[in-house]
């Protein structure tokens, strides 16, 4: 644990060492890192201007969409043993996420990305829920503009590789 520390001192996942000097803790800053690093302005801009509207949605996936989506409706209707679950609390949170969806459907009806005609982190961040959004047994108002973005990053190996993972194994068990 203490060289675990010593990369992240925060004591959590994920953690990157990208070479003996470097190590990235924190999700959206290891992406930003590995994109300026390896990305060649790929995925994030050297604009300044479009640089910000990629944070901006990076920020928003992080304090809004997955607050509710990952705490609110993933771990509360599927991580939790259904005779634990908070339904009202589910609800509450789904009905958010519809709202974030509704957000995210206005902004695809014309663009394939989310800014635009090319992917980018903004894509990447906000588009880790969507498989679980989508595989759940839940509720979903239609979403053709999200449904077909989601497609699209279907079919990107990275895509299906590192989001796309089962987690059937994270279902709540009355025992726990």
């Amino acid at each position: 644990m203490p060289a675990f520390l010593a990369m992240n001192p925060h004591g959590r996942v994920p953690v990157i060492r990208d070479d003996e000097a470097t190590v990235v803790w924190e999700s959206h800053a290891i992406l930003r890192y590995l994109a300026a690093r390896h990305g060649a302005g790929r995925f994030w801009s050297d604009d300044p201007v479009m640089r910000a509207r990629v944070d901006g949605w990076m920020d928003w996936s992080q304090t809004a969409l997955q607050p509710d989506f990952l705490g609110g409706v993933f771990w509360g209707f599927f991580r939790t043993p259904e005779s634990q679950r908070n339904r009202p609390a589910i609800e509450r949170a789904l009905a958010r996420c519809e709202q974030h969806f509704a957000k995210l459907e206005r902004l695809l009806e014309n663009n394939p990305f989310l800014l635009g005609e090319t992917l980018s982190l903004a894509d990447i961040t906000a588009g880790t829920s969507l498989y679980r959004y989508f595989e759940l047994e839940i509720a979903r108002p239609p979403l053709p503009a999200v449904e077909r973005w989601y497609r699209t990053l279907q079919q990107r190996p990275p895509f299906r590789k590192h989001v796309m993972i089962p987690f059937e194994e994270l279902r709540g068990r009355p025992d726990h």
